[in-house]
């Protein structure tokens, strides 16, 4: 299955000049917990980076910075890992697992951010297959409990 198929499309995103209290406020009325850092390239959005509530409370409450002296660029993890729309669920699972991330932004054709995905996404999707294995399991036993009693 092609990531296109579980990403989610409406993707959080903020200027590298955004203040991380402009991020943070983001998050907050998103409800969300990463935000993708993007530049605008020739009328396409391109991801730079990522930030996460984590990095919001390291980079600002565990040093006692104000979140309007830190910019978003200073703080997004770089080297961004990312993901084609067209690329497997199982190069995702697989690239995450690899990079020690849990979110990945998910490029179009042209390297335009078009969604995310993220761990939880992955593990509700393996969740429900797990799920659907189960219940052949369970209707196997029934047919051959009503085959047997004949």
């Amino acid at each position: 299955m092609p990531i296109a198929e579980i990403c989610s499309r409406g993707v959080v995103i903020a200027n590298p000049d955004d203040s991380l209290r402009t991020v943070a406020a983001l998050m907050r009325v998103h409800h969300v917990g990463s935000v993708v850092v993007t530049r605008d390239d020739a009328g396409l959005c391109r991801p730079l980076g990522i930030i996460t509530d984590r990095d919001i409370v390291l980079a600002l409450v565990a040093k006692d910075v104000s979140p309007d002296a830190v910019s978003a660029g200073d703080v997004m993890s770089e080297p961004l890992e990312t993901i084609r729309e067209t690329d497997e669920v199982w190069t995702a699972l697989e690239r995450m697992r690899s990079r020690g991330v849990r979110r990945l932004p998910v490029l179009g054709a042209q390297g335009e951010l078009v969604g995310i995905v993220s761990a939880d996404d992955l593990l509700e999707l393996v969740a429900e297959e797990l799920s659907g294995l189960a219940r052949i399991i369970g209707r196997e036993q029934r047919q051959e409990v009503s085959r047997r009693s004949d």
